[in-house]
């Protein structure tokens, strides 16, 4: 498990932290970082908590490397309920959330 804060690609995640068919991950919408290759999220999120991020810019995602399309990033995680902030369910439901997300994932990963 580490942060990632640089651009790397698909193929170091897939030899450093593929996990069956995914990599878990948890984006920081604030810093512009992520946090990959955890058992669970909430790892994830407790590394980045521990590294400077807030709570509230915290999402988790998945990561499906051998999906192609647009797909390839789901938004499910047991970290994304937080009915304080409006999100009731496991995934990211503002869709300019979701367009942040992506936005920082393309930026760290090719």
């Amino acid at each position: 498990m580490e942060i990632i804060k640089e651009k790397i690609n698909r193929e170091y995640l897939r030899q450093h932290m593929l996990n069956d068919e995914l990599v878990k991950c948890v984006v920081d919408c604030d810093l512009e970082i992520m946090a990959a290759g955890g058992q669970m999220h909430a790892d994830e999120e407790q590394l980045l908590l521990e590294n400077g991020s807030k709570q509230e810019n915290l999402w988790g995602i998945n990561l499906y490397l051998d999906d192609k399309s647009e797909n390839w990033i789901e938004f499910d995680s047991m970290i994304n309920i937080r009915p304080i902030q409006g999100n009731r369910s496991r995934s990211v439901e503002d869709q300019s959330m979701q367009n942040r997300i992506k936005e920082i994932v393309f930026k760290l990963v090719n």
